[in-house]
C-alpha cells in the first residue's frame, strides 16, 4: 500500500512514463503540478523535498498564507478564475497563470506585470466541458491569444483545459484532442491538460503537463 507523499509522487512518475512509452512518446516529457488547493502546508512540503517542483493554487487568499511557509524553488501557478480585480495580487504571488479565459483579464495581468517589471507566463483556459463555467470558446480562444501576445510584460506559452465530468473516456479524449488541436494553433510549450481522473486521456492527447491533487496528496481539507 502507498502512504507516503514521496512514494505517491514516485508511482506516479512510473506510470506517466509508462503511457509516455505507450504512445511512443519520450519519458520525462510530461511535468507534474502539484495542485495544492485546500491542502496544509505539510504535504506539499514533503512533496517539494521529495522532487515535486510545482504546484497549482486557485485562490489568492489561501496562497498568500501558505507561500511564504514553502521551501523556496517551488514554481507557482495560478489555475483559478481570474478576477480582473485581483490581478495585481496574482502578478505577486505567481509564475504562471494558466487560467487566462478573456481579454480582460489578459489586459489586467498584462499592466500589472508592466508596473512590477515582471515578465509573467500565462495560457489560455479553454472550455471543453459543458460542466465548466470558465474558460475561453474554441471559437474565441485565438482572439484572447492575440490579447496576450500583444502585452509586453505577459508571455503566451500554451493552453490550458478542465476534462468533462463524465465516466465516458472516449468523450474525455474527443474533448482532449479538440485542446491539443487549439493547441497547435495558439502555440507555445504547455499544453497543460489532465488530472487526477483523466491523466491518461490527456496523456494520449499530447499534454505536457498534468495537474494532480487528489491522487498526489489525498483528500481535500476543506477546514484548513
Amino acid at each position: 500500500m502507498i502512504s507516503s507523499i514521496a512514494e505517491r509522487l514516485m508511482a506516479l512518475r512510473r506510470e506517466l512514463d509508462d503511457e509516455l512509452r505507450a504512445c511512443r512518446r519520450a519519458p520525462g516529457t510530461v511535468s507534474i503540478l502539484g495542485v495544492s488547493k485546500k491542502q496544509p502546508v505539510e504535504p506539499i512540503v514533503e512533496a517539494a523535498h521529495a522532487g515535486l517542483d510545482a504546484i497549482g493554487e486557485n485562490y489568492v487568499q489561501e496562497a498568500k498564507a501558505k507561500f511564504p511557509l514553502l521551501p523556496e524553488g517551488l514554481q507557482k501557478h495560478f489555475i483559478g478564475h481570474v478576477q480582473t480585480n485581483k490581478a495585481k495580487a496574482i502578478v505577486e504571488l505567481f509564475d504562471v497563470v494558466q487560467s487566462v479565459d478573456r481579454i480582460e483579464a489578459a489586459l489586467a495581468l498584462g499592466s500589472a506585470a508592466a508596473k512590477m517589471g515582471k515578465r509573467l507566463s500565462v495560457l489560455v483556459q479553454l472550455n471543453i466541458s459543458p460542466a465548466e463555467r470558465f474558460g475561453a470558446s474554441l471559437e474565441d480562444a485565438p482572439r484572447v491569444a492575440e490579447a496576450i501576445a500583444a502585452e509586453p510584460a505577459l508571455q503566451l506559452d500554451g493552453v490550458m483545459a478542465i476534462g468533462p465530468i463524465t465516466s465516458d473516456r472516449d468523450e474525455i479524449s474527443r474533448a482532449f484532442e479538440l485542446a491539443a488541436k487549439t493547441f497547435a494553433l495558439i502555440g507555445g510549450r504547455t499544453l497543460s491538460i489532465g488530472m487526477s481522473g483523466d491523466w491518461r486521456e490527456g496523456v494520449r492527447a499530447g499534454s505536457t503537463m498534468v495537474r494532480i491533487g487528489t491522487a498526489l496528496f489525498g483528500e481535500r481539507r476543506y477546514d484548513t
